[in-house]
C-alpha cells in the first residue's frame, strides 16, 4: 500500500526528520503536534528565561494553539476536524493542567468526538506543556 508524507504550510515546522502527517489509504496519521507558531520558536502562553527554561506557561493558550495547528494539518492533508477518530494527548502536568485542558478540549471536540487517551509525561522535546497525536480519515 502506498503511503504519502504530508507537510502543512500553516503548522509549525517539525523539530526533527518527520512529516506533519502520513496518509495510508483513507487513514491520516499525524505526528506529534504542539502549540508552537509556524516560522518561529514562539510558543503561545510560554515565558522562558535566558537559558530557555520555562518561567511560566498558560495551558489554555497552548490548547487553543495546538488545536489550531491540528486543524491546519488536517485541512492541508485533505481531511477535516470532524474526521478525527483517535487522539492521544500528552500533558506535562496532569494535576494542574487537566481541568483546564479538559474544558477547552470539550469546546473544540464536541462535534468530532474521537476516542481519546490522555497521559502525563515528564517533558516534551520543546518547552511546551501539551502535544497531540491524531488519527483521522480522509
Amino acid at each position: 500500500m502506498e503511503t504519502k508524507g504530508i507537510n502543512s504550510s500553516k503548522a509549525p515546522e517539525p523539530v526533527g526528520l518527520y512529516p506533519h502527517a502520513r496518509r495510508v489509504g483513507n487513514l491520516l496519521f499525524l505526528s506529534g503536534v504542539g502549540p508552537r507558531e509556524r516560522g518561529t520558536k514562539k510558543i503561545p502562553g510560554v515565558e522562558l528565561d535566558e537559558d530557555g527554561n520555562i518561567i511560566s506557561y498558560d495551558i489554555e493558550k497552548q490548547c487553543h494553539s495546538v488545536f489550531g495547528n491540528i486543524k491546519a494539518i488536517l485541512e492541508d492533508a485533505g481531511s477535516k476536524w470532524e474526521n478525527m477518530i483517535d487522539v492521544t494527548v500528552f500533558l506535562t502536568n496532569m494535576k494542574d493542567d487537566f481541568p483546564i485542558y479538559n474544558r477547552v478540549y470539550a469546546e473544540y471536540f464536541k462535534d468530532a468526538n474521537p476516542c481519546r487517551t490522555t497521559v502525563e509525561i515528564n517533558c516534551l522535546p520543546t518547552p511546551i506543556a501539551i502535544e497531540l497525536k491524531v488519527i483521522a480519515t480522509i
